[in-house]
C-alpha cells in the first residue's frame, strides 16, 4: 500500500520521521492542516488577495503577529505578555503557543525563561511545544518532548495546551490508542478544543473501515464503505453547543478520508474527478456546515480560517462555485496548506487555481 503523505502541516522540506504514520503536525492548525496567509490582502476584506507564496500560521492574529515581530532582545517579554493576556481562552492559547513554538530560537528562549522562572506554566508550556516541534521535524527527541509536556501539565492542571503537545506527538508518532487517550484528557479540560478535534479526526481517518457496518445509501458513490470517522465527527458536531465551530467537523472528516483514500490509490488524486463529495451524506454535511457558517460565523475565533478553507475546498469539489466564491472572499489571503495539499498537491497553486475558478478570475 502506498504510504500516506505528510499532513497536519508537514513542511515539504522537513525530514520525514521514521514512524509509519509520521508526519509533521500543524503547528497552528488544522489539525488537519498547516495554516498560513498567502498574499497581501486583508482577511475578510472581500478581496481575493495576491500571492506571495508564503503561508503564515498566525492567520491574522494581530497580537500574535506583534509579539512574533519583536526583536530578539524583547521577544521573551513580548511572549510572556501575550500568553498572560490569553489566559484561559484555550483555543487561542493553543493557537498562539503552537505558532510561537515554531519560530526559530523559541526552544532556547523558553528554556532560559523557564530557568529564570521554574514555576511559570507559560514558560514550561512554550518550551514543551518547541521541543515537540523539533521532535516532529526530526531534529529533537520525542521522549524529551513528552517529558516537558507532562511537566508543563503538572504546573497547570486545568490547561489543555500541554496535552495538545502530547496529542501532536501521539497523532504522529503514537498508536491510535495513545492518540485517543490524550484526546480524552484534552476534552476533559476543554470539550470543544478545535485543534485537538482536527488532529483526532485526521488520525481516525487512517483507521481501517468498519466492514461489519451496514452500507449507507450513498456507498455506491464512495468506494470505501462505512468508516468510523464520520460517526465520530457527526457526534462531536451534534453534541457541541449550537454556536460551536465543531459544526464543521464532518466536512473535515470527509476531507481527511479523501486524503487517505487518494494517498493509498483507492480514489483519484483529483477531488474533482471523484464522487467523494457527491453522495447524500457529503451533500448534507456541506449544506449543514455552510448554513451554520452563515448563522454563526465566529469572526474572532483564532482558527476560523482553517474551517473556511476546508469548506471552500469542499464546495469546489462538490461543484458549488457560488458558495465557494463567498468563502474565498472571506478567507482573503489566509489560505491554509490543508486541505489544498491533499493528497500530494502543491497547496499554493491548488488554492489559487480553485479560487480563480470560483471568482472567475482564472
Amino acid at each position: 500500500m502506498p504510504s500516506l503523505p505528510p499532513l497536519l502541516g508537514a513542511h515539504p522540506d522537513a525530514p520525514a520521521p521514521a514512524h509509519p504514520h509520521a508526519a509533521t503536525p500543524d503547528p497552528a492548525g488544522s489539525g488537519a492542516a498547516t495554516s498560513g496567509s498567502v498574499g497581501s490582502g486583508s482577511a475578510g476584506s472581500g478581496s481575493a488577495g495576491s500571492d506571495s507564496g508564503v503561508f503564515d500560521d498566525a492567520l491574522g492574529d494581530t497580537a500574535l503577529l506583534a509579539a512574533r515581530a519583536e526583536p530578539p532582545c524583547g521577544r521573551r517579554q513580548a511572549f510572556r505578555a501575550l500568553l498572560r493576556a490569553t489566559r484561559d481562552d484555550w483555543d487561542r492559547r493553543g493557537h498562539r503557543v503552537t505558532v510561537l513554538a515554531a519560530q526559530p530560537g523559541t526552544a532556547a528562549l523558553a528554556r532560559e525563561w523557564l530557568t529564570a522562572d521554574p514555576r511559570s506554566a507559560d514558560a514550561a508550556t512554550l518550551h514543551a511545544h518547541a521541543l515537540v516541534r523539533h521532535a516532529l521535524d526530526g531534529t529533537g527527541d520525542p521522549g524529551a518532548a513528552r517529558t516537558a509536556c507532562r511537566a508543563a501539565a503538572a504546573l497547570a492542571p486545568a490547561d489543555p495546551t500541554p496535552w495538545l503537545g502530547l496529542l501532536l506527538l501521539a497523532r504522529t508518532l503514537g498508536s491510535r490508542h495513545a492518540t485517543h487517550r490524550v484526546f480524552t484528557e484534552i476534552r476533559a479540560r476543554h470539550p470543544e478544543h478545535h485543534h485537538a478535534h482536527h488532529l483526532y479526526i485526521a488520525r481516525l481517518a487512517e483507521a481501517p473501515e468498519d466492514r461489519t457496518a451496514l452500507p449507507e445509501p450513498d456507498d455506491h458513490r464512495e468506494p470505501y464503505g462505512a468508516h468510523p470517522v464520520y460517526a465520530v465527527a457527526g457526534k462531536a458536531a451534534l453534541s457541541a453547543p449550537a454556536d460551536s465551530p465543531l459544526a464543521l467537523l464532518p466536512v473535515v472528516a470527509h476531507a481527511e478520508r479523501f486524503r487517505v483514500l487518494a494517498a493509498t490509490g483507492r480514489a483519484p488524486a483529483d477531488p474533482d474527478a471523484v464522487a467523494h463529495w457527491a453522495g447524500p451524506r457529503a451533500r448534507q454535511a456541506l449544506s449543514t456546515a455552510f448554513d451554520w457558517w452563515l448563522e454563526w460565523e465566529h469572526g474572532d475565533h483564532p482558527r476560523r480560517h482553517v474551517d473556511l478553507n476546508h469548506l471552500a475546498h469542499a464546495m469546489c469539489a462538490a461543484g458549488r462555485p457560488a458558495e465557494a466564491a463567498v468563502l474565498f472572499r472571506r478567507i482573503g489571503r489566509h489560505a491554509t496548506r490543508a486541505p489544498w495539499s491533499h493528497p500530494h498537491q502543491d497547496p499554493a497553486p491548488a488554492f489559487h487555481a480553485a479560487r480563480g475558478r470560483a471568482l472567475g478570475t482564472s
